[in-house]
């Protein structure tokens, strides 16, 4: 029987579902043993992510003009980064990170790779691929924004403007999520979707997520 988008989507993501030893990272910040300067590799690292990313998923709306749902989700994503933009900047003030640190901070490797693999599927993924790797990835980050979050108050005593950056991300996204079945949906209607392909492009997202968080704790 054919599936519909909602039952590829609970499928692949949770045939997705990163490993918990994949992430020491987040542990580490839940129970407040992180040091301040891990924290401020974070945001200095999500400097880069964020405007990157934000412009790789204006070129994966712009690819998708005969898809509309799909330009919709991805549309949506980069208005994400930008509402997600000024609220790093309250973090990275918390963890003690400031102009001239953030201009001479050089990137590691190992933590921009995922973005870099964004980039390359706005330039050579099918959109709907796309659709449902990214889609498929983000209930992961989503589960750790929501832990950071948690673990900042609790255990750092961050205000709430200083968390604001990974509450955006922990809050459940349902408009988000149904922009994304219905673009899958319609891709499968057409006859437009490789499900193999997609998988392929989200086991590398989640394997380029877990490299960047185990490199912001043992530095590459």
């Amino acid at each position: 029987m054919t599936r519909t988008a909602g039952e590829l989507l609970e499928t692949i993501t949770r045939e997705l579902a990163p490993d918990p030893r994949s992430n020491p990272l987040v542990p580490l910040i839940a129970r407040g043993e992180a040091d301040r300067d891990t924290l401020a590799a974070l945001a200095l690292e999500q400097h880069r992510v964020i405007p990157a990313d934000r412009r790789a998923f204006r070129h994966l709306a712009d690819r998708s003009a005969d898809q509309p749902r799909a330009a919709a989700y991805f549309t949506a994503l980069a208005e994400g980064e930008e509402r997600a933009a000024p609220r790093l900047e309250a973090f990275a003030a918390a963890c003690g990170v400031d102009r001239d640190r953030a201009g001479t901070y050089d990137p590691l490797p190992g933590c921009q790779a995922y973005p870099a693999y964004i980039a390359w599927l706005a330039l050579n993924a099918a959109p709907a691929d796309a659709v449902l790797a990214v889609a498929a990835n983000f209930s992961a980050w989503g589960g750790y924004c929501a832990t950071i979050a948690g673990a900042l108050r609790t255990h750092y005593g961050f205000t709430d403007e200083a968390c604001a950056f990974f509450d955006l991300f922990a809050e459940p996204a349902p408009d988000l999520d149904r922009t994304a079945t219905e673009a899958v949906q319609a891709a499968l209607d057409a006859g437009r979707l490789d499900e193999n392909r997609a998988r392929g492009y989200g086991h590398l997202l989640q394997s380029y997520e877990a490299l960047f968080w185990r490199t912001l704790l043992r530095p590459v």
